[in-house]
C-alpha cells in the first residue's frame, strides 16, 4: 500500500469519526457527578431571578432569557441527532420534564407514581440557579438535573427552559417518545399505566403521528391586549393576529413536535423579544408560543387539549387557585379528572401547596392510583 493510499485512508476515517462524534457522544447536559441540584450560578443570576419565578412572581419588563454557546451547541445536536426517525426503540417511554424554581415538594408521591415503570421513563429537571433547593428525598430525581439559567414568570425565559429540557430529553434517551411539561406544583391523578395506555393507545397502528396534547384557544378576551404587548406591530409579518393562540404552558408533546420546539427560531424571535413596561400585566409569552408554533406548524396533529387539571376560578394576580391541605379529598381527586369535555381524563392537576403532601400520600394507593 503506497503512502499516498495510506493517506486518502487515514484522512476518509478521520472525517468519518468527526462526522459520526456527535451521535455517538452522550448528551453533556445532564447532571449526574454528585446527585445534587445546582447551587446560585452566580449574584448577578441571583439578582436577575431574585423575587420572580417560574411559576410565580412579577411579568413583563425585560426579559432575562438568553441562549449561550452552551445551549446553541446543544440545540444544533438536536438538529442533527434527535429527528422524529430517533424513536425507534421499544417500548417507547415517557419524559417528565420539571420546571422549577423551589423544592420538588411532591417527589415522595411522584415516586409513588413512577414505581414499578422505570423501563418506561425518563426524569428531567430545570431548577432555577438562582434558587436554594434541597435535595429531593427520593431516588428518582437523583442526578437528573438539567444544566439551567435563571427563570421568569411572564418572561420567555420560561421558554427557553422548556426547549432546554426537551432538548436533553430528546438526546438522552431516543425512546423517549412523549414528553410532559410540569412544574412542582404538579401532582398525579391516575396510575402510571393509566397515563401510558392514555399516550400510547393499544389501537394505534404506530406511535409516530400521535398528537400532542396542549390547549390550543383562539377568540379569548385577554388575547388583543397580549398580541400586541411588544407593540403594535412586533409580530408582524410572522404572527398575524388571526393565527396567534393561546394556551396552558403545561403539555404532553409528541417526539415530532419537540424537535420542532427545540429546532424552530423564526417564531422563536419574535416571542423571545421583551414587551413594553406599561404591558406587564398582558406579557405571557409562555402561553402563547406554543400553541400559537403548533397550530401554525400542524393544526391538525395537536389534540387541542391539556392533560393538566387548572382551577382559574378565583384566580389572583394570574395565579390559578392554589389547593390547601384541607381542601384535598377522593372528591376532589375525582373531580380534578374529570374535564370539560367527554373525550378525555385529566392526568395530572395543578396548583398545590407543600402542605398537601401528607394528605395526599394518605390518599394516594387507595384514590389517587388507583382507578
Amino acid at each position: 500500500m503506497t503512502p499516498m493510499v495510506v493517506s486518502l485512508l487515514l484522512f476518509a476515517s478521520l472525517t468519518a469519526l468527526l462526522l459520526m462524534a456527535p451521535r455517538v457522544s452522550p448528551p453533556p447536559l445532564v447532571v449526574r457527578p454528585d446527585d445534587k441540584p445546582p447551587a446560585s450560578a452566580s449574584a448577578a443570576a441571583a439578582g436577575m431571578a431574585a423575587g420572580v419565578a417560574a411559576n410565580g412572581g412579577g411579568g413583563g419588563g425585560a426579559a432575562v432569557v438568553g441562549e449561550g454557546a452552551e445551549d446553541l451547541a446543544l440545540f444544533r445536536r438536536v438538529t442533527l441527532d434527535a429527528g422524529e426517525g430517533s424513536a425507534v426503540a421499544a417500548p417507547p417511554k415517557v419524559a417528565f420534564l420539571f420546571l422549577t424554581n423551589s423544592d420538588l415538594t411532591f417527589a415522595p408521591l411522584w415516586e409513588r407514581f413512577f414505581a414499578g415503570h422505570a423501563h418506561l421513563l425518563n426524569i428531567y429537571v430545570h431548577a432555577d440557579p438562582a434558587s436554594r433547593l434541597l435535595l429531593p428525598p427520593t431516588p428518582s430525581f437523583r442526578g437528573r438535573f438539567v444544566s439551567a439559567k435563571p427563570t421568569r414568570r411572564g418572561d420567555p425565559s420560561l421558554i427557553a427552559a422548556a426547549r432546554r429540557l426537551l432538548a436533553a430529553a430528546l438526546l438522552d434517551d431516543a425512546a423517549n417518545a412523549y414528553f410532559a411539561l410540569l412544574s412542582q406544583h404538579c401532582v398525579p391523578l391516575h396510575p402510571f399505566p393509566r397515563l401510558y395506555a392514555t399516550l400510547f393507545p393499544p389501537a394505534a397502528a404506530h406511535h409516530h403521528r400521535l398528537p400532542s396534547y396542549i390547549e390550543v384557544l383562539a377568540g379569548e378576551p385577554q388575547m388583543p391586549a397580549r398580541y400586541v404587548a411588544r407593540g403594535e406591530d412586533a409580530m408582524l409579518p410572522e404572527v398575524p393576529f388571526a393565527r396567534f393562540r393561546v394556551g396552558s404552558q403545561f403539555f404532553a408533546l409528541a417526539r415530532r413536535h419537540a424537535v420542532l420546539v427545540v429546532r424552530e427560531r423564526r417564531l422563536w424571535r419574535k416571542f423571545r423579544e421583551p414587551c413594553l413596561p406599561e404591558a406587564r400585566d398582558a406579557c405571557y409569552p409562555e402561553e402563547h408560543y406554543f400553541p400559537t408554533l403548533l397550530d401554525m406548524a400542524d393544526p391538525a396533529g395537536v389534540a387541542r387539549y391539556t392533560l393538566t387539571s387548572v382551577n382559574w376560578t378565583g384566580s389572583v394576580d394570574g395565579h390559578p387557585h392554589t389547593y390547601a391541605a384541607t381542601e384535598v379529598s377522593p372528591r376532589l381527586i375525582h373531580d380534578l379528572r374529570r374535564s370539560n369535555s367527554s373525550t378525555h381524563e385529566h392526568m395530572f392537576a395543578r396548583k398545590f401547596a407543600p402542605d398537601c403532601l401528607a394528605p395526599l400520600m394518605d390518599i394516594a394507593d387507595t384514590v389517587i392510583f388507583r382507578d
